[in-house]
């Protein structure tokens, strides 16, 4: 029996040559941002043991993994600090000569070519691992941060790191009115120029425990749900971009990604500035463990993964996997 059809979607199906040019979702290296943990200290770069593959560097050592990422073609990086030191109101985070301060004055001296992002919070520079200045007894008693008076820290940290070379600030600490102070403070030292990434809708999330030990930045003790988001709510996340947006910000950010492609849609969807997603540690700790164990092809479920988050509305996407995403691009894998 013939039966008439006068569309088949299979017809744009029938070969790879096909199928890519009709792709509706296409990735590029220049969208990639590769997250470096950097330690203070010589001669540093050690192996991070719940991040296979990943790796902590002293600024003498970051050549290391910056030659690496550009013979990749991966030019973007944002910057963590695991500092010598640490105290209550982490002042670490705001020295000029940091660790975060070294390194994007060693980036901007000897890899010209490196963009540079630097992440912005407190917690791996506090000695509570809190992402503001606390109130109240702690550790046995009650205690909170202190939102309004984090944010001068936050401002004061933000125009230390433009200072030592920034060309992206990205707030991760989720106060109020944090993107107003720190624009703020910016524009007060004349770095109108200097673009906000803000991290808008970041989930408080279980997908952050290989990172809290790679930068150090765990809890002493308490948790972060008091600042972080309630993964059950999804008005909020597009409230809190909204929010950044008004208060300056220029990219905003979801965080993590793979669980929450629903709300890097509905942030997209809302918005008229570019959407970053944060593929974050625990979501390439499992990868790597299921492929360790030959349950999974690790290339393939990155490449699904990488582009199921674009397919959801990121624009920008920080992993770990850059630089192997970089080479299957350019392969032709994805793209």
């Amino acid at each position: 029996m013939m039966i008439e059809l006068l569309h088949r979607e299979r017809r744009l199906r029938g070969n790879e040559t096909l199928r890519k040019m009709v792709r509706e979702t296409r990735l590029s290296r220049e969208a990639l941002i590769y997250p470096v943990f950097v330690k203070a200290g010589k001669n540093i770069a050690e192996e991070i043991a719940s991040m296979p593959g990943q790796y902590r560097y002293s600024v003498d050592k970051l050549g290391l993994i910056f030659d690496r990422l550009l013979l990749a073609g991966v030019k973007r990086v944002m910057f963590f600090g695991l500092p010598a030191e640490k105290d209550e109101v982490g002042s670490g985070a705001f020295r000029h000569d940091g660790i975060i301060q070294t390194a994007l004055g060693y980036a901007q001296d000897h890899f010209p070519e490196i963009y540079r992002i630097a992440d912005l919070c407190m917690c791996e520079y506090t000695s509570h691992g809190h992402c503001g200045i606390l109130q109240g007894e702690g550790p046995v008693g009650p205690f909170d941060v202190d939102n309004d008076a984090t944010l001068d820290y936050l401002a004061r940290i933000a125009v230390s790191q433009a200072d030592a070379g920034a060309q992206i600030i990205a707030p991760s600490d989720m106060m109020d009115g944090r993107v107003k102070a720190i624009r703020s403070a910016l524009d007060a030292k004349d770095y109108t120029s200097l673009p906000i990434m803000s991290y808008a809708a970041k989930y408080s999330s279980s997908f952050y425990g290989p990172f809290r030990e790679a930068a150090g930045s765990a809890p002493a003790f308490g948790d972060r749900k008091s600042y972080q988001m309630d993964y059950h709510n999804k008005k909020e996340g597009l409230k809190e971009a909204l929010r950044d947006i008004d208060e300056g910000a220029d990219i905003v950010m979801v965080k993590p990604a793979l669980s929450y492609l629903d709300i890097i849609r509905e942030v997209s969807d809302a918005v008229l500035v570019p959407v970053a997603a944060y593929s974050v540690s625990g979501e390439y700790s499992m990868i790597k463990a299921a492929a360790k164990a030959g349950f999974i092809d690790e290339a393939n479920i990155v490449c699904e993964t990488a582009v199921s988050i674009f397919r959801a509305g990121a624009e920008i996407l920080i992993t770990y996997y850059a630089m192997e995403l970089a080479k299957w691009i350019d392969e032709g894998r994805i793209g």
